[in-house]
């Protein structure tokens, strides 16, 4: 016999209850409020188009790397759970393999996955047993069937989640074709890109060449020299503006900065391009080239994204088979108080740059990040990131992070997901960790419960809007 599927209004609240009720209280300030979300990787072609999406499998199961990389630790091969390799699509048979993601709901217990999960399930298709081997042909069929109605093309789910924004990340070598698109159809839903030139600033990268080539033509500017190279960044960056970007992002392996002489940034270049340059190298120029998008910044105004301390692609064999972004990603310690110094040293002081730090590596919180944030203007805290995208990495991020840099050194929650469904229970389980973490706050006589309510506005609205500038 299947189980219910129950989602207790008290979820992630403190059994506590003077601080439960404090936190039911503050909940309900803000549980309707718009969603933001400033950072991500849906793909804007879903709200270009508007197609309907396809099966349960393509939607929640083949594209998210939380549900397959628990698999794949299981012994499953992905291919069999509908994830393309670069030899081509899956040939796995999609409600097959969504047999195999109901078999092993037990492997989610416990993780952000499962709750994620059994909110879009709930709440957004409206099943009211929970997802096993008893109901997966149930759960495949109905959500194909949702799948299939108007009601659920991607533009209708948009405007019922209430987004106000949701940023999408292209790199430079992107058309914006999709994003072109959207504007042209008239259609009220604000999508905006953001710029994210890993491709083209990392040497070590497999297209890093191809990727130039691409730059280049898009750009008309002469890559190949120091000069063109940072013009074709400027001229990209005025294009992604134009189409609603505010934000630039960079995923490098450290947070390392440099700032190197014109000439000395030159001579690095020239050995990067002639393809004459060592792993330092390399390093040094992903370092250069943080600055040199902090000085733009400061030119053009988009608000700079940092995400290092990700050793990507860890499973050599998975990465040469399947591909980048597969789930073989696996966090690195960190070094922000040297690593940062060379940009601080320039621009830290400014009062018109906006950088946002994340990590992956929790023993930085109140070593490192809070203390930089709570005294360099232009530094803010993005939101526990990735691995710790949880209700105990929320809860850990609020308890290490507030007590030096305050609320108001950070930007509230953004999601980071490629998958679009869980957008709203992603910004639900942060709203909710707020929630009970300024109730705990306020039961404990630390903080006034009027004060408490304005800080949760702020936490879930008004700060991520000020700091994308949206």
């Amino acid at each position: 016999m299947s189980k219910p599927l129950i989602l207790n209004e008290d979820r992630l609240f403190s059994a506590d209850p003077a601080q439960r009720a404090v936190a039911r209280e503050l909940y309900a300030l803000i549980k309707d409020y718009p969603i933001l979300s400033p950072h991500g990787h849906t793909d804007p072609q879903w709200f270009a188009d508007n197609a309907n999406f396809g099966s349960a499998t393509e939607l929640f199961l083949a594209p998210d790397h939380y549900i397959y990389r628990m698999l794949y630790s299981q012994g499953y091969d992905l291919n069999d759970l509908g994830v393309g390799s670069k030899a081509g699509p899956s040939t796995a048979d999609p409600r097959t393999a969504w047999k195999i993601f109901a078999a092993n709901q037990h492997l989610f217990r416990g993780t952000p996955t499962a709750m994620w999960m059994n909110h879009v399930f709930g709440q957004i298709m409206g099943f009211d047993k929970r997802l096993d081997e008893t109901t997966a042909d149930e759960y495949f069929d109905r959500i194909g069937e949702l799948l299939a109605s108007d009601a659920y093309k991607p533009r209708a789910l948009f405007e019922r989640f209430n987004i106000e924004l949701l940023a999408t990340t292209e790199s430079p070598t992107d058309t914006l074709e999709h994003h072109q698109k959207i504007r042209a159809s008239g259609w009220k839903g604000r999508v905006v890109t953001a710029y994210r030139p890993d491709p083209v600033i990392d040497a070590e990268h497999e297209d890093f060449r191809d990727k130039l080539k691409v730059f280049a033509d898009l750009s008309g500017e002469d890559v190949y020299s120091w000069k063109g190279y940072l013009a074709a960044h400027r001229k990209r960056r005025d294009f992604f503006m134009e189409m609603g970007a505010t934000s630039t992002d960079h995923g490098h392996p450290t947070a390392k900065t440099a700032n190197l002489s014109g000439a000395e940034s030159e001579a690095l270049f020239n050995r990067i391009i002639a393809g004459e340059f060592t792993s330092a190298d390399a390093e040094l120029f992903r370092a250069q080239m943080l600055t040199e998008m902090a000085r733009m910044s400061l030119d053009d105004g988009l608000t700079m994204q940092i995400h290092p301390g990700s050793f990507r692609n860890h499973n050599q064999t998975i990465f040469e088979t399947f591909g980048r972004d597969k789930g073989c990603d696996i966090p690195l310690a960190t070094d922000y108080v040297n690593d940062l110094k060379p940009l601080l040293d320039a621009f830290g002081n400014e009062k018109n740059l906006t950088v946002i730090l994340f990590t992956l590596d929790e023993t930085s919180y109140s070593r490192e990040l809070a203390p930089l944030a709570g005294h360099y203007p232009i530094l803010k805290l993005g939101p526990s990131w990735w691995f710790h995208d949880s209700p105990e990495g929320m809860t850990r991020f609020r308890e290490q992070v507030t007590e030096t840099a305050g609320f108001y050194n950070t930007v509230g929650f953004n999601d980071d997901t490629r998958a679009f469904l869980s957008i709203p229970a992603r910004h639900d389980v942060a709203r909710r960790i707020d929630a009970n973490f300024l109730a705990r706050l306020v039961v404990e006589h630390r903080l006034e419960l009027e004060d408490a309510a304005e800080t949760i506005k702020d936490l879930t609205y008004n700060l991520p809007k000020a700091a994308y500038k949206l």
